[in-house]
């Protein structure tokens, strides 16, 4: 099928993510050493294991999103799709049981090609240039002097995910950081600042790969700034706060919707209508259970039932900037070994002589009446081893769980959660 055809049927991915970077230690050598389907064929998407790489990255989702709502269920925003780049990336050096361990997080197969295709795809479309909205994502490779990288690694990364590599000097932990820093915030117009830290680096760094996302979507249908007013918002906590709340209502605008006894679903397309973003709006205050219940299953089944509607909507304004420690989290999703000296890597460099030390996730998103802008950052951070009737009432007053949705994909690229939209 053509390339151009592959295209234009998952236009652009969305994005209001960023940078993911991952950081890698060298060890001191030793003896041992997308609607349609974003890869369509005639039989639906191709499926790795049980799963379509759709749903692999969204089932990752959820998982490393519920992960983190235990750890803090305050207004909490990450990429999860972001994350995920940034592990496969890592995960394509891997070996053995190290491997095994990724590919059942991930829910991909090492060294897949139709994986690497649908990777390339997605670098592909997302740079695109889109008249309705702007989107773009770059990959690189920051090299320890001398560090030799084995060439069948690179050219993975060049060739599937769009990654070089340039060599820069770790001796010097502030001038490579700056390096690093000013390539993010650059291919994150300026929203992800200060992504790796001087301390992040010492004499052991090797290797940074980094991932930079951004998406930038206005409103198909906008709010009217006039008539957003403060309004009662009941916090996770059980108090209430005056939000500054958005007003669509009383409008020609059908929305597609759904629900259920225990939640409302509605999508809110951003021009182009390539891209969405979708609210669960439980109907109790207990975002936490609903967090804990929903899955794969369940949101394919949800997204299937809903119908276009009209709807009268309150959405609060708002503005989240997250920092996440993930190496707890993707060690509770059985992701333990490569966080030890037994951790193999040695597809990267030749030698078993890597492990990660932290994995560290930065978002930032602002919702407001015209639309929205986002970006995130993950540093993977490696070290040695030394329809009709009256309308619906959709009120955000309440917490509620979001995401940012490639319709034609069936990608989840960004999830969060507000139970404050004044903190």
């Amino acid at each position: 099928m053509k390339l151009q055809y592959i295209l234009t049927i998952i236009v652009a991915l969305i994005v209001i993510s960023a940078a993911v970077v991952v950081v890698i230690v060298q060890n001191q050598p030793d003896s041992d050493s997308i609607g349609d389907d974003i890869i369509p064929d005639d039989e639906g998407p191709i499926p790795v294991g049980n799963l379509a790489f759709q749903d692999a990255v969204n089932s990752f989702s959820f998982n490393i999103f519920e992960e983190l709502f235990e750890e803090d269920n305050n207004n909490l925003f990450i990429s999860p799709y972001s994350i995920f780049t940034a592990l496969a990336m890592t995960y394509e050096g891997a070996k053995g049981e190290t491997a095994e361990e990724m590919a059942d997080v991930l829910h991909v197969e090492q060294d897949n090609e139709s994986f690497h295709l649908y990777m390339k795809t997605l670098y592909d479309v997302l740079n695109i240039q889109n008249i309705d909205y702007n989107i773009s994502t770059a990959n690189a490779l920051w090299v320890k002097k001398n560090l030799q990288l084995l060439e069948e690694y690179l050219n993975i990364i060049r060739e599937f995910y769009g990654g070089d590599a340039t060599e820069v000097d770790y001796s010097n932990p502030s001038e490579s950081a700056a390096i690093i820093n000013q390539w993010v915030e650059n291919q994150t117009n300026g929203l992800i600042k200060d992504l790796i830290t001087e301390d992040m680096i010492n004499p052991l760094t090797a290797l940074i790969l980094t991932n930079a996302i951004y998406f930038k979507g206005i409103w198909k249908t906008q709010f009217d700034p006039e008539n957003t007013t403060n309004r009662p918002f009941e916090t996770a906590a059980g108090t209430s706060v005056e939000a500054e709340t958005m007003t669509l209502v009383n409008t020609y605008d059908r929305f597609y919707y759904t629900e259920n006894d225990d939640m409302q679903l509605l999508e809110l397309p951003y021009t182009g209508d390539d891209i969405s973003m979708m609210i669960f709006l439980p109907k109790s205050n207990d975002v936490a259970s609903f967090v804990n219940t929903i899955d794969i299953e369940m949101f394919s089944t949800w997204t299937a039932s809903m119908i276009e509607r009209k709807v009268d909507i309150y959405l609060p304004k708002f503005e989240v900037e997250t920092r996440y420690i993930l190496k707890e989290s993707l060690m509770n999703l059985g992701m333990t070994i490569p966080f030890t000296e037994n951790a193999d890597f040695s597809l990267i460099t030749g030698a078993k002589e890597l492990f990660i030390s932290d994995v560290i996730h930065k978002a930032f998103i602002d919702v407001n009446e015209e639309g929205t802008e986002a970006a995130a950052a993950t540093a993977v951070v490696m070290e040695t081893t030394a329809n009709g009737g009256s309308n619906i009432v959709f009120d955000c007053n309440h917490p509620f769980l979001y995401l940012i949705y490639h319709k034609q994909t069936g990608t989840i690229l960004f999830m969060g959660s507000i139970t404050d939209p004044t903190a």
